[in-house]
């Protein structure tokens, strides 16, 4: 253990406990959120909720944990996980439901870079030990593709390329109902949920967040929707549509109806990501890699046709 104790900066001020610790210490908010909870968070002299805002120049004490060693990548076979195309740069993966981009403390089931290892993929070692080579991420509950930087070069320009919006994502939806204007564009902010762990809101002050969605296809209880991300906040796709009330279906955690997904026979949204285009970090040529429904989402997707 580490303790640390400093006067909090100009720059966060009014900001959450577990955000100003996060940004001062480099950590994660799960981790920032963990100091606080376990006591291990002073701001003059006392204790505080995660949620208490603090003040420029008050005086915190954070007691922080060692570091992650670096074998926090654990080698799993992970089932069903495709690699799509792998070169020396990049590599390429149809990732499946029930698997996280890269371990994450109180997850313990597969991940993408374990199951990489396991088949022998090597990745760039740039990024923090427990997401060497990760430049973007889908939600264990969200299917579809996802690149991964194996070489240094690789890794520099693809997160220079994710952050100045370069990459181009495009998933498919179900939500329910039907959205009006059929096509159209969400410019909403997001954040953490001020009241509900683990989940994100449209909230005022949150960080700029752009959907693009066009109608594809509609249902009695439902649409299909082809989905661009113009930015890439956690859960922004389910956030968007949940704050206009059309949840994606099948994703209970955002509103979505229960009875309907049972019916679907679906256990997690309904949310796929389709297609991956950006510029090779290798070759600079422009690269596209589309992936197909898997099976749980087509056969929702059959019942709601028939």
């Amino acid at each position: 253990m580490t303790s640390r104790a400093l006067p909090v900066p100009d720059g966060l001020d009014g900001m959450r406990l577990d955000q100003a610790i996060s940004r001062l210490f480099g950590l994660s908010r799960t981790a920032a959120a963990a100091i606080v909870e376990a006591g291990d968070a002073v701001v003059d002299g006392t204790p505080r909720p995660k949620s208490d805002k603090v003040s420029a120049g008050a005086w915190l004490e954070v007691t922080l944990p060692e570091p992650q060693s670096e074998a926090a990548v654990v080698p799993q076979a992970v089932p069903g996980l495709q690699v799509v195309y792998a070169d020396d740069d990049i590599v390429v993966v149809d990732k499946p439901v029930g698997v996280a981009a890269h371990p994450s403390p109180g997850w313990t089931g597969p991940t993408v870079v374990g199951g990489l290892a396991a088949i022998g993929h090597r990745i760039s070692t740039s990024g923090a030990a427990e997401r060497q080579g990760v430049v973007h991420r889908l939600d264990v509950g969200t299917s579809g593709l996802m690149v991964v930087a194996k070489s240094e070069r690789a890794y520099t320009s693809l997160k220079r390329a994710f952050k100045v919006r370069e990459v181009e994502k495009r998933y498919s939806a179900v939500v329910q109902g039907h959205l009006d204007p059929l096509r159209g564009t969400i410019d909403a902010p997001i954040d953490r949920h001020p009241h509900h762990d683990y989940r994100w809101a449209v909230v005022s002050g949150g960080k700029p967040s752009v959907t693009h969605y066009d109608t594809l296809e509609a249902f009695p209880a439902a649409s299909l929707i082809d989905v661009r991300l113009e930015t890439g906040r956690t859960h922004q796709i389910r956030v968007h549509f949940s704050a206009l009330r059309h949840p994606c279906v099948g994703d209970l955690t955002y509103g979505a109806d229960p009875t309907l997904s049972a019916r679907l026979g679906l256990s997690r949204q309904w949310l796929h990501a389709r297609a991956l285009s950006f510029v090779h970090p290798g070759t600079g040529d422009e690269v596209l890699f589309e992936s197909s429904y898997p099976d749980d989402l087509r056969h929702a997707l059959d019942i709601l046709r028939d």
